[in-house]
């Protein structure tokens, strides 16, 4: 469920950056292919809307192994991070009419579960912090 009284809570014109940890289904919920099939069903739709606010997708891979902490719970399958020009972006885009209507559903059929953590650049070797 989308935290949109945390998200108000930030600097609405802050730019931000999503990093977003998956686990899919074996299957996907609606029997149409795997849990991955499903996410990229969503991400087809998502990343022209990501696009559209001024967005853009830095950088995706598949999980392969906990290298530091609790392994319990942590055994997700992939990670992306999505660059947003400001937190009121991010929340256009996961409230409106289409991403409900069109994305999400392939999202909750594709994900067991899906986290995503607001980020803010402290440092960046590409500059602006």
């Amino acid at each position: 469920m989308l935290n949109i009284k945390g998200l108000e809570g930030l600097d609405q014109h802050a730019p931000v950056v999503m990093l977003n940890l998956m686990r899919f289904h074996a299957r996907s919920r609606d029997g149409d292919g795997s849990g991955w099939d499903a996410y990229l069903r969503y991400s087809a739709i998502t990343v022209p809307m990501i696009k559209a606010r001024g967005g853009t997708l830095l950088w995706t891979g598949e999980a392969k192994a906990v290298a530091l902490g609790p392994h319990a719970g942590n055994d997700w399958d992939f990670v992306a991070l999505v660059f947003y020009p400001s937190v009121a972006a991010f929340l256009d885009m996961m409230t409106s009419e289409a991403y409900e209507r069109e994305a999400d559903p392939h999202r909750l059929n594709g994900c067991a579960e899906h986290v995503i953590i607001v980020t803010e650049q402290a440092y960046s070797k590409f500059g602006g912090g």
